[in-house]
């Protein structure tokens, strides 16, 4: 399979070295571009092909009548037959070698982020722009699964792996049409859309020409988000009293009002306007700097080992009581940030979004969470060990496990012993031991009201980040 990948590529980047050169010498020579060597180049066309029922043996045989219908005095039926053939065969050479001249392909989502259970609607575009017709073309969009797809003309299709949407116009010269058809996701995840594939060829289906283009775009699925309510944790303060009494530092954006200079003030600090106005010099005054940090440690190991497997469902309630928390952070502005001891698909690359007060860090962290998978790279305790440094001192840290080991016990002990303001979720069948002191401590057993509901169940988070834009649609051009 490798090697097959690798011949694949090869070929993929002769075919745009090719290109490009086609294209210089072009440029020097002042020659006229041709556009399918610059989308080669650009390498959107990742590869053609050309099925045909077509034999070597038609023409000849086109011939043999006409030479024995010359010397059969002349017969009209074989001489007929003969000629029929001859200009079947050039009429649909001809044609399949023009059928994807000019041909517009559009995909394009009504959005990108979505939570389980809600839909997509997928507006597919096909444009023909030459005066040549089209008696067939069609487009071959690879999805991955698990989806339904709805359609009106047919009835909904369930696909547990990847998933052919296959799309079939019969279209005249310069004519544009479009297929709507919805895309349901039921599980969190990062899901391709492409590349996409296109069909065309003569009207007697004698060839038949393909072309793979790179069109890729990427749907998110959140992973579900719960009140903590619903979840068994108290709605007020759930981490304890975090207010802090007084701060050495301000927030330079938060301005709260203003008041006479003093001696001790900063210089940069004076409002200029306000001073002209009172003909006096007036000082801003900051909000103080006591914002509290949440972090949020996710083991995604469902056993006390973490290459003893993986449990599915148990793996999604982890990330859904994740998600939960960490928007409960974001309602209250806190800075928020979350870590896994897994890494991103298809990367060695840790799950690792750094505390932020952002307005669009709830998007970055439930981004991470879409992409995490059931394999562990390690202990949770160790990312704890090795990250804890890195963090403000005052951040809270909030281990979310579905099974509690002696490690993870005595990593939350050393770093309450330290100082640290640490918290302990455990999803696992039976309460966290009585041993942990004064660590918090919260059980979330698989009976709670949250695992109970539906997908349809939806929050105002849930509805709120629906707002979030949603890329240009795909468009390219086959020639």
């Amino acid at each position: 399979m490798t090697d097959n990948v690798r011949l694949v590529e090869g070929l993929a980047n002769d075919r745009m070295k090719q290109a490009r050169q086609r294209i210089k010498k072009a440029q020097q020579t002042g020659e006229m571009l041709q556009v399918h060597d610059i989308v080669a180049a650009r390498g959107l066309v990742l590869g053609e092909r050309e099925n045909s029922i077509f034999s070597d043996a038609w023409v000849p045989l086109a011939v043999l009548f006409l030479i024995v219908g010359f010397f059969l005095n002349r017969n009209l039926a074989c001489m007929s037959l003969g000629t029929i053939l001859l200009l079947v065969v050039g009429l649909s050479s001809w044609w399949k070698t023009r059928a994807l001249n000019g041909v517009f392909y559009g995909r394009e989502f009504d959005r990108t982020h979505i939570f389980p259970g809600e839909p997509i609607h997928l507006t597919v575009q096909a444009i023909n722009h030459k005066s040549l017709p089209l008696t067939w073309l069609q487009f071959q969009d690879h999805i991955q699964g698990p989806v339904r797809i709805i359609s009106d003309r047919h009835a909904p299709l369930d696909s547990l792996e990847e998933f052919t949407l296959v799309t079939s116009f019969t279209m005249r010269p310069y004519e544009q049409q479009e297929r709507c058809v919805t895309l349901l996701f039921t599980q969190r995840g990062y899901y391709q859309v492409g590349p996409v594939r296109y069909q065309a060829g003569d009207p007697f289906t004698l060839f038949a020409l393909e072309r793979d283009h790179d069109a890729r775009q990427m749907l998110v699925v959140y992973p579900k988000i719960w009140p903590l309510v619903e979840l068994g944790l108290p709605a007020k303060e759930p981490f304890g009293d975090l207010r802090v009494p007084r701060s050495l530092f301000t927030d330079p954006i938060k301005m709260r009002g203003i008041r006479d200079y003093q001696p001790q003030d900063r210089f940069r600090d004076i409002h200029w306007k306000a001073t002209a106005r009172r003909g006096e010099l007036q000082t801003k005054i900051f909000e103080p700097s006591t914002g509290m940090t949440m972090v949020v440690f996710l083991n995604v190991s469902t056993g006390l080992k973490f290459w003893m497997g993986t449990d599915p469902e148990l793996l999604e309630r982890l990330v859904a009581v994740t998600a939960s928390v960490l928007n409960h952070g974001a309602e209250q502005k806190w800075g928020i940030g979350v870590y896994a001891n897994g890494t991103v698909p298809r990367s060695d690359q840790g799950i690792k979004v750094r505390p932020s007060r952002s307005p669009n860090q709830l998007l970055a962290v439930l981004e991470a969470l879409a992409a995490v998978t059931g394999f562990a790279t390690g202990g949770i305790e160790q990312v704890m060990r090795r990250e804890s440094p890195e963090l403000p001192w005052a951040a809270t840290m909030v281990l979310v496990t579905a099974v509690v080991t002696d490690e993870m016990i005595a990593t939350l002990m050393q770093l309450r012993e330290a100082g640290r303001r640490v918290v302990l979720i455990s999803l696992d069948d039976e309460p966290p031991p009585a041993t942990l002191g004064r660590i918090l401590t919260y059980h979330i057993p698989a009976t709670v009201p949250a695992f109970q509901q539906p997908l349809t169940a939806r929050t105002t988070t849930e509805a709120a980040l629906q707002a979030v834009p949603t890329p240009e649609p795909v468009k390219l051009e086959a020639i």
